[in-house]
């Protein structure tokens, strides 16, 4: 392959800028995944970009800076930038510069660490470093002081202090290798079904199998926990599934509400060899536990009382799970971070179709659910038939005169709301549906009332977080058997709605400009239907904030790849484009 003919560009920012309709771009795509984490996927040229965090992702997975430099130089199209390359084996010679593993026997009693009545070795590891730099750098480090005792050739802590210790050091740029010893869990007998109870034949599809072997690895120290990042539609619950049935041992998996519990225990029940009495619900419903135990994220971070404990963090504690399945990760609360940082013993799995928190807390993920193991571009399932092709279009109206005066004079919080609430979405959003009779649709809002009245028009059920679980479901399943073809749903369809027919959604109103809402929106349509694509439309008050926020969102829908058009509508008639992008 001549040099002009390579699909790599690499920069000097450390971006990489990958020409997909070049020869082998496939291939190199699979060569820079382990280092470079993707920042967009439109039609002809991706974006990746090299980080800290990459890079530490890359160096837990066993590759060096050799490794990292070799893919470049073999794939650049020009010479690769000079001085970038000694950066990478700096960054990455931070990761396993401290290691943390079991405390020998005894050394803890030596040392006057050992708490009250445990036996030594079993309560307490040691964190380790051979350069006395970093060494007297974590002596000095003042979060550090409650955790850590220093010993002879290291650094004694609490089992439960693992993962708290970890997060505070790798805000200081010091990613820990754990190779502390996991714990193997009660064992529980699980497979794979060759055909669902539905009847259906269930195949594995090759890229959900290479996503549950790249957490485990080779059952070595430091593998056994991680993050999966695939599209909504493509199957992450099959990817926990298949490392259960891998591990054979207790699992707990924590979801985003009491649907995705129900969708779980659905799938467990058709696809794995599971019985119904194996399986617990632990939610707002049900304090059951069984050997698979699904709870929300809810129930989980209940109190009593602001300030107080959370008494079902038990639920962690008292049972020997062998693996904990953290669903829509990117979701995963911040009382929750505090108890994943004790469970740093137990195998860990978190499942997402982004790694996008609003937060910021993507290094929190990696200190204590695990590094990314595993990624792919969402048009690359798309091309091969595993998600459905989706049309994005953002379809823009004006205010009515009577609310201009009014917003013009409105605070940005409340110029939002107006923009969002504009009457004229409903009659936009009636035409729109008008036009698809064939599809499963559903609309998608932000505010109670706005949904109120565009379902009253709609002669539609509503779904809340407020509608009974025993409600919603009926309304699930009478969408899913063909009887409705149109939902109205507020926020409770960011998350773990499972509608395999829904071919269309439109987005009437949103939380301002989250990205993540808008992948897990969009991700409710992307499920493959046979000789259908897939509609997305955001309707939009134009000339106000909400076009701000709207670009921010559509912004990453170009990222991934797809293509979106924006139409002027006026009195609800649809003009020709205007523009696309």
């Amino acid at each position: 392959m001549s040099s002009a003919s390579k699909p790599l560009i690499v920069q000097s920012d450390r971006t990489l800028l990958l020409d997909v309709h070049a020869k082998g771009a496939e291939d190199v795509r699979a060569a820079i995944l382990p280092f470079a984490e993707l920042e967009k996927s439109p039609e002809h040229i991706h974006t990746y970009r090299i980080s800290p965090l990459s890079l530490w992702n890359a160096a837990s997975a066993g590759l060096t800076p050799a490794d990292v430099v070799k893919t470049l130089n073999a794939y650049s199209r020009y010479e690769v930038p000079e001085g970038i390359t000694g950066g990478f084996a700096d960054t990455m010679a931070r990761y396993g510069r401290i290691r943390l593993r079991a405390e020998p026997p005894g050394q803890s009693a030596e040392a006057g660490a050992t708490a009250a009545g445990a036996a030594p070795g079993t309560e307490k590891l040691l964190l380790v470093t051979e350069d006395s730099a970093v060494e007297k750098e974590i002596a000095a480090a003042r979060t550090l002081g409650n955790y850590l005792t220093k010993t002879e050739g290291g650094f004694v802590l609490k089992l439960t202090d693992r993962g708290t210790v970890k997060q505070e050091l790798i805000k200081l740029g010091w990613p820990v290798e754990d190779e502390a010893p996991l714990r193997e869990g009660a064992a529980l007998e699980i497979g794979l079904r060759d055909r669902c109870v539905s009847g259906q034949p269930f195949i594995l599809r090759d890229y959900q199998a290479e996503a549950a072997r790249s957490v485990l690895g080779n059952g070595g120290p430091g593998t056994g926990f991680g993050v999966v990042v695939l599209p909504c539609g493509s199957g992450k619950t099959i990817v926990g599934m298949t490392v259960m049935a891998l591990l054979k041992t207790s699992t707990l998996i924590l979801s985003a509400n009491v649907a995705a519990v129900h969708q779980w225990i659905d799938e467990l029940l058709d696809k794995t060899t599971l019985t119904r009495d194996q399986i617990a619900e632990y939610s707002g419903d049900s304090k059951a536990v069984a050997p698979v135990t699904i709870a929300t994220y809810q129930i989980l971070t209940w109190r009593p009382a602001k300030g107080g404990d959370f008494p079902h963090f038990t639920l962690f504690r008292t049972h020997p799970w062998g693996l904990i399945i953290y669903d829509e990760v990117h979701l995963l609360p911040a009382p929750v971070f505090r108890v994943t940082a004790e469970l740093q013993a137990v195998r860990r799995l978190g499942l997402t179709a982004t790694l996008v928190r609003e937060d910021g807390a993507e290094d929190a993920m990696f200190s204590l659910v695990g590094p990314k193991r595993y990624d792919v571009p969402w048009k690359d399932l798309e091309r091969k038939g595993w998600i459905a092709e989706a049309f994005c279009v953002e379809v823009r109206l004006d205010l009515p005169g009577k609310l201009k005066i009014p917003y013009a004079v409105a605070g940005r919080r409340e110029k939002y709301r107006i923009a969002a609430e504009n009457p004229r979405k409903e009659e936009a959003a009636l035409e729109l549906i008008a036009n698809h009779p064939l599809d499963h649709i559903l609309v998608i809002g932000q505010y109670i009332s706005q949904l109120e009245s565009i379902a009253r028009l709609l002669k539609a059920p509503l779904v809340t977080g407020k509608t009974p679980n025993a409600e919603r479901e009926r309304i699930y399943g009478a969408f899913k058997k063909g009887d409705l073809k149109v939902m109205v749903v507020s926020k409770v369809a960011n998350f773990a709605l499972d509608l395999p027919d829904a071919s269309m959604a439109v987005q009437i109103s949103g939380s301002f400009g989250s990205r993540q809402e808008e992948a897990q929106r969009l991700g409710r349509i992307l499920r493959p239907k046979e000789n259908k694509n897939s509609y997305f439309y955001t309707i939009v008050s134009r000339a106000t904030v909400e076009e701000d926020f709207a670009a921010n969102r559509q912004k990453f829908l170009a990222e991934q790849g797809y293509r979106y058009s924006i139409q002027h509508w006026t009195e609800g008639k649809a003009e020709a484009v205007k523009e696309s992008r």
